[in-house]
């Protein structure tokens, strides 16, 4: 069993125009303050890291990861989530992210998707320059408009979705390779990898790619009713990444798992801080530990009642009272009789 690292906290929620948010070393003393020991940081924000120096200059690579332990601190992981969303994107949702890319690729969605995949790669050599292992991102969506079978699918659409996806990312996931590093998908919904069941559908096109691996969220699984402890028991081989946040789901005689389209704080489902939905995170970190993860447990703020800074200094403390300090011996090695041989075939019967 392994002690969980921790804790640490995803910056991207936190990056903002006023101090401390507005620069990596200011927003890591911040942290620090608050008692995190590393940061997962977002690389499409230029006030944290310009991804393509990092990836093609070592000394620049060194420099963030200096700036980061001069600060106290460790870099968890680094994160494409918005570049990975845009390996695959379904033109009816080109406009929405365009957003996600540089201006003057608007409109334009092959120039997208091969921006999209040249930055996961930096993030891959980038990774590999800091000495880091996991890499966290999204596998974007070509068939999300379709999760709900109405209309009806043709028949061989989800294997023709699943066989392009994989063409896109196998080539990706083999420069990972080459780097030594992870691909973390987040299990999300509006990605075609949404839960366990597409997960598999994913793995079996790419082959079961070694470097195919997964972040762990409870809370997307609240919000799809799916046990999200027997999915630890699932896939524990594949988590190399895991994110601390909660959510509740809270159905009523008007709303259920879909959400119609309310805001978040009128969803059914809802994502909240750490400790204030309901995730078993007790159960979460024992499995974790059990299973041996050895990787960070790294807060994400997302809740639509907390104020941020309430969420980031609560966190801190939660996750360091979750982590489990594995225990090197068995609880009842007092009532050892040792071993023996020769005495256990004698109990056998054998001798």
């Amino acid at each position: 069993m392994t002690t969980i690292k921790g804790p640490g906290i995803f910056l991207a929620q936190f990056m903002g125009e006023n101090a401390p948010y507005n620069d990596l070393r200011s927003i890591c003393q911040w942290v620090k303050s608050l008692g995190y020991q590393a940061v997962q940081i977002p690389t499409w924000d230029p006030r944290c890291i310009d991804l393509k120096k990092a990836a093609t200059s070592k000394t620049y690579a060194d420099e963030i990861k200096g700036l980061v332990e001069e600060c106290g601190l460790s870099i968890s992981e680094l994160s494409t989530h918005l570049q990975g969303q845009l390996v695959a994107v379904h033109p009816a949702y080109d406009t929405l992210f365009d957003g996600f890319a540089p201006p003057e690729l608007k409109g334009n969605s092959a120039a997208r998707t091969n921006w999209a995949i040249e930055q996961v790669k930096y993030g891959a050599k980038a990774s590999q320059h800091m000495g880091l292992t996991a890499h966290p991102t999204f596998s974007g969506s070509l068939l999300w408009h379709t999760f709900h079978p109405w209309p009806q699918r043709p028949a061989g659409l989800v294997e023709e979705g699943f066989k392009e996806l994989a063409r896109r990312w196998i080539p990706i996931l083999n420069y990972f390779d080459e780097c030594g590093v992870d691909v973390c998908y987040e299990v999300h919904p509006g990605e075609d990898i949404f839960d366990g069941v597409t997960y598999e559908l994913f793995l079996e096109a790419v082959h079961q790619h070694p470097r195919a691996c997964l972040l762990y969220d409870p809370s997307h699984f609240v919000l799809q009713q799916l046990d999200y402890l027997a999915y630890i028991d699932h896939y524990h081989q594949r988590i190399r990444a895991f994110h601390v946040k909660d959510a509740e789901f809270n159905s009523s005689g008007k709303q259920g798992t879909f959400g119609g389209y309310q805001s978040w704080a009128n969803r059914a489902g809802r994502y909240r801080s750490p400790g204030d939905g309901q995730v078993d995170f007790k159960s979460v970190f024992s499995k974790l530990a059990q299973y041996d993860y050895s990787g960070w447990a790294i807060m994400e703020w997302e809740c639509c009642i907390k104020h941020p800074e309430q969420g980031a200094i609560e966190g801190a403390s939660f996750i360091r009272n979750h982590i489990i300090r594995v225990t090197e011996r068995a609880f009842d090695d007092f009532a050892s009789s040792g071993t023996d041989v020769s005495a256990n075939r004698k109990l056998l019967g054998l001798d």
